[in-house]
């Protein structure tokens, strides 16, 4: 048998990308065939399978979302002190797996339980994967942020193939047959991750704060495992009751950063600098999610009520067009924005971290501006142009590509070794605000008319996605303002 890899062996890779990263590419790329299969369904299903109210089922959308990040937080904390990653994620994995078995088994007798197994599940997986892609890298090898870019084309071409097929399936032939995909990717996910075992090293076997009893830590073991079983009744009743989630929020929140809080007493001076710039980026990607989640929740409305059918002269499913194009457009332009960053950098003019972050908000503005202007292309029963909806989603896409891969990376480049499963638990508990906002932000668009018509639907939507544009240009120019204080805590992190 061919001996393990050391990290040093794995760290001194030669060429643009360690060979482990394609086995954690092609994994991502699975398990988000199956989670964006599901996103893209919840919202249109609850409104005609569940017969939920439009508002309640952007509030229901919210909270779901806001579950599976917060989540993330939860199973990056389990990896680092108890599990670690590769354990972490297996275990991930096969309740991801046996949430969807529930769901195609009965997707309306079973949903919420259905949906609280992959909840939990997502949390143990997402934060842990994304974190081994960062161990691939020594702390200074200028090659982290390709290999993370890399990473997030696999998540997309993930999110493309399952935001169209899941959405397909669903409406045109079984929504037991769509669930049942996602169960049979996600194995697909864990499979791969399994075959990558002995390339990946000590990486992900040991857990950043290592118990030294090994009998203790077997037994911390299995009742994570039991833990995790018993808490899926209370996140189904939970997020089943969208009151209840309220309160979950309220109070996750706080009690992360005072967790953190305490991490950072036990930092050097310029960790405590470092993790307080993280923290910027933390909550400036709330906002920017809030805004850029209307894509799983009201524009998935709007896409089944307000849009034709026609892109470029094609037929297509414009729910379809709304859960996929953003994917689609990410694995187009995501390595003409790479080249456009190596061309600046040549030149010495490429912004740095923090005004990316702002340029992204700027497009974010710009996008939504373009939803507003959907309003001038409708007819007179308020369907309007997926020519310009997708122009729209053409121009998020560029806010997306200066934030989320960028973000990823920033989050292994700040944080102590120690605490880099927590960071990346906090970055993704910021999606889960995010995507909480973004349920509250949907529900107050909806137009309270109990039937109302398409044109009355579009008018109030787009009115809404007039207001989300101002406050994101705001939050653009802010962030960029904020640039030089920013860079200085930062300290030798690019």
């Amino acid at each position: 048998m061919t001996p393990a890899l050391s990290l040093s062996e794995i760290q001194d890779f030669k060429g643009k990308y360690p060979k482990q990263l394609w086995w954690l590419f092609f994994s991502e790329m699975w398990e988000r065939f199956s989670f964006y299969g599901m996103r893209g369904v919840l919202t249109f299903f609850m409104v005609n399978q569940l017969m939920m109210a439009e508002r309640t089922a952007n509030l229901q959308y919210g909270a779901t979302q806001a579950f599976v990040y917060a989540f993330t937080f939860v199973g990056g904390l389990f990896a680092d002190k108890i599990l670690g990653f590769r354990k972490s994620l297996f275990w991930g994995g096969t309740l991801m797996v046996v949430g969807s078995l529930i769901l195609a088994t009965d997707p309306k007798a079973y949903f919420f339980l259905g949906i609280a197994f992959n909840i939990v599940g997502t949390g143990f997986f997402k934060p842990n994967i994304s974190t081994m892609v960062g161990a691939l890298y020594k702390d200074d090898d200028v090659r982290r942020d390709a290999g993370f870019s890399l990473f997030y084309s696999g998540i997309n071409v993930g999110a493309l193939l399952g935001g169209y097929l899941c959405v397909y399936l669903g409406k045109n032939y079984s929504w037991n047959v769509a669930f049942a995909l996602t169960a049979v990717v996600m194995t697909i996910s864990v499979l791969t991750f399994a075959r990558s075992q002995r390339l990946m090293g000590p990486i992900g076997l040991t857990p950043g704060h290592a118990l030294p009893d090994a009998s203790k830590r077997k037994w911390m073991e299995y009742a994570t495992y039991g833990g995790s079983l018993l808490v899926i009744p209370v996140i189904m009743n939970m997020v089943s009751k969208t009151d209840l989630t309220d309160y979950f929020m309220y109070t996750i929140g706080p009690l992360t950063l005072l967790y953190v809080g305490w991490e950072m007493t036990k930092c050097t001076p310029d960790e405590r600098k470092k993790l307080a710039a993280a923290m910027v980026f933390i909550l400036f990607s709330i906002i920017f999610w809030a805004f850029f989640e209307q894509s799983g929740g009201s524009l998935s409305l709007f896409a089944a009520n307000n849009l034709g059918d026609r892109l470029l002269g094609l037929k297509v499913d414009p729910n379809g067009v709304n859960n996929s194009s953003n994917s689609f457009f990410v694995i187009l332009f995501a390595p003409l924005v790479g080249l456009i960053w190596v061309a600046l950098a040549k030149k010495k003019l490429e912004p740095n971290t923090v005004v990316k972050f702002g340029l992204g908000f700027l497009f974010l503005a710009a996008a939504f501006w373009i939803f507003y202007a959907t309003r001038f292309f409708a007819n007179e029963q308020g369907i309007t142009s997926l020519n310009v909806f997708t122009s729209a989603t053409l121009v998020i896409t560029f806010g997306e590509l200066c934030l989320s891969p960028i973000g990823l990376s920033i989050m292994t480049k700040l944080s102590p070794r120690p605490l880099q499963g927590v960071m990346m638990g906090m970055w993704f508990l910021a999606s889960a605000y995010g995507q909480y906002v973004a349920g509250l932000l949907g529900a107050g668009m909806t137009s309270p008319a109990q039937n109302a018509s398409a044109m009355d639907k579009l008018m109030s939507y787009t009115a809404g996605y007039q207001t989300l544009a101002g406050y994101a240009l705001v939050a653009g120019i802010v962030l960029i303002a904020l640039a030089p204080l920013v860079r200085k805590l930062m300290g030798e992190v690019k």
